[in-house]
């Protein structure tokens, strides 16, 4: 099958275009795509082919989580215990956003 339209690749991750993420989903970068502080900025960046993505405050924090292993609702519990609010839905648009450009994977949790 076509992992375009089934929204799988072949390491079981799912890619899930238009689909908002659950709780239980482990998020991760997708392989083309890092995480990393440019020394210019001052900030950290996501680089992807040809592109640089200059990230704020929130979304590096969220995204330094992503790392297969924390699941969406831990990710969120992490950000509430170091911030005083977090919006659970906020985070979740965020990652689903993230998901719909093939720039972050799910693993079921």
């Amino acid at each position: 099958m076509d992992p375009i339209h089934t929204g799988t690749t072949r390491t079981g991750t799912r890619t899930r275009p238009g689909v908002g993420v659950s709780g239980s989903d482990r998020p991760r970068l997708a392989r083309h795509v890092r995480l990393t502080f440019c020394r210019t900025r001052q900030r950290q960046v996501l680089q992807l082919p040809e592109t640089v993505v200059v990230l704020n405050g929130s979304g590096a924090a969220i995204l330094e989580l992503c790392d297969g292993r924390h699941t969406v609702a831990e990710i969120v519990a992490e950000l509430g215990a170091r911030y005083r609010t977090v919006p659970d839905d906020e985070v979740r648009q965020f990652l689903t956003r993230l998901v719909a450009r093939r720039w972050m994977e799910l693993t079921d949790g």
